[in-house]
């Protein structure tokens, strides 16, 4: 049976198969997670990006959904890139928040991937509340690890103490 763990730091430079980002509808990049992700994979990120964007997603990634690159520069294999709700413009439905993880830990099963590190989908300027953000988070990650194996370690990368209490709390309160 697969473990979870909370490590609050960098994203980028986790050594896990694949890491998650909270990317925006275009792929090509923007502030926060994306920013710090485009920027330590390197110019090949954006132009996979570029490249799922002329084939496969020509109206971009809609929200919950998420789709993989290779991570290039990054010390994972893999990116996965998901769309939070935006809760500012309007998009105020938390099942599109769990699409966002439990898509995301399919697409890391479908690439074989052993371990997965998730940022706080839609915290931040997405404006979801961190606290239901965990919430979500957490719900998705103990129903995958029951039920499947296929991932070793699920881990939530945070930022800042307020984050990491909640993602803490979050998995304490459903042991």
């Amino acid at each position: 049976m697969g473990r979870i763990d909370i490590a609050e730091g960098d994203i980028t430079t986790q050594k896990v198969d694949a890491i998650v980002n909270a990317a925006n509808s275009s792929l090509l990049g923007g502030g926060g997670v994306d920013g710090a992700i485009h920027r330590a994979a390197g110019p090949e990120l954006l132009a996979a990006c570029r490249e799922l964007r002329a084939s496969t997603l020509p109206e971009g990634l809609p929200p919950g959904d998420a789709v993989a690159t290779p991570g290039f520069k990054l010390k994972a294999k893999w990116v996965v890139h998901t769309v939070g709700p935006n809760r500012r413009a309007g998009q105020t439905d938390p099942a599109v928040l769990r699409r966002c993880f439990a898509n995301s830990l399919a697409v890391a099963r479908g690439l074989r991937a052993r371990s997965i590190a998730f940022p706080a989908i839609g915290a931040g300027v997405y404006g979801w509340d961190v606290t239901e953000v965990a919430a979500i988070a957490m719900d998705v990650a103990l129903g995958h690890i029951a039920e499947r194996d296929t991932l070793d370690r699920i881990r939530f990368v945070t930022f800042g103490a307020e984050a990491t209490r909640a993602f803490e709390e979050a998995l304490g309160q459903r042991r």
